[in-house]
């Protein structure tokens, strides 16, 4: 596989500023390595299985080795990637409480290979707990299998954002999109080059948790705790006008409102959406019966991101924050 950079030079178009590839002709590339790795770590970490007989979580990252990119020519994309990757897991035997740890391997993740047909290795540190060990082999793998699926899903969708530009009769064309006055409406969003408008929707999601309402604000605005329930190392300044990156700079945006115990207001964004586009995020917080329900309403999330966003908020944040607090729970 050709490294990145190393393309036929008369074919690579650099990136002008009026951001300009008549009819998506020439061959660019842009570089997936950085963003993939992120990701990786984003989906494998905190992947956990359990049966009667035990449970267990992917709890790091031990390697990620190789590289990724896209590219395009004659308005088709094209990608490489080829992975190696270490993970480390840990586990607990109900019965027994007795703790074991162990690799999973993947050795060649590559566009050569479907993912379903993706080696992924699972081993144990001597000694007794194979009953884990089978459990990582089955579910474990399964699950693996399915996040590597869902990381070149956002490759070859969030990540080649913008590396299709709109063509001569695609911009004169007006982007609508008729929605029932009950579903999310369509919003239009900073211009980007040529002056095409970005459609985006706005969208609206709930989750109880089991926690005290002061418990939970503190979660999305206490640095510590951030780092915790995203398994990566977080900046956060939680005041109006403060700014914030979370995911190994995934993720990124600025506070614009903090009511304490009720209500946060961010600009937010993901590292691959059009330069300077954001979202803006609101966090309610209800008190209800011994539980907290958490509010989350968004509008200006770009068209194609909308599943990613559900995603980030459901598995990235609601079910990590969850495991957060079931933790805090136990260890109390």
């Amino acid at each position: 596989m050709a490294k990145w950079g190393q393309g036929d030079p008369r074919w690579i178009v650099e990136e002008r500023e009026d951001g300009t590839n008549v009819n998506n002709w020439h061959w660019t590339e842009r570089d997936a390595t950085s963003w993939s790795k992120g990701r990786l770590r984003e989906l494998l970490v905190g992947i956990t299985v359990e049966n009667e007989a035990g449970r267990c979580e992917i709890s790091e990252l031990k390697q990620v080795e190789g590289e990724a990119s896209c590219s395009s020519r004659k308005g088709k994309l094209i990608f490489f990637y080829e992975w190696n990757i270490k993970l480390g897991w840990k586990g607990i035997i109900r019965e027994s409480g007795a703790k074991h740890k162990g690799l999973i391997e993947i050795p060649s993740l590559s566009e050569e290979n479907e993912v379903d047909d993706t080696e992924v290795n699972v081993s144990k540190k001597k000694g007794d707990g194979d009953i884990l060990k089978d459990l990582m082999k089955t579910a474990g793998t399964a699950k693996v299998r399915e996040a590597l699926g869902d990381y070149l899903k956002a490759l070859k969708t969030e990540f080649t954002l913008g590396m299709i530009l709109p063509t001569k009769a695609m911009a004169a064309q007006e982007l609508t999109v008729k929605r029932k006055p009950s579903e999310n409406t369509l919003q239009a969003s900073s211009p980007m080059a040529l002056g095409v408008r970005i459609p985006t929707v706005a969208l609206h999601m709930t989750e109880l948790f089991d926690a005290a309402i002061e418990q939970l604000y503190r979660i999305f605005t206490v640095k510590d705790l951030v780092q915790k329930f995203s398994k990566s190392p977080a900046v956060l300044e939680a005041e109006k006008g403060g700014k914030f990156q979370m995911f190994d700079g995934n993720i990124s945006g600025e506070y614009t409102e903090l009511l304490t115990n009720k209500k946060i207001v961010m600009k937010w964004r993901r590292r691959n959406w059009p330069e300077e586009h954001y979202a803006i995020v609101a966090l309610n917080f209800v008190p209800t019966l011994e539980q907290t329900e958490l509010e989350l309403d968004c509008k200006g999330v770009p068209v194609c991101e909308e599943e990613n966003m559900k995603f980030c908020w459901q598995k990235q944040h609601f079910e990590e924050i969850k495991g957060l607090l079931q933790l805090t729970t136990l260890n109390g």
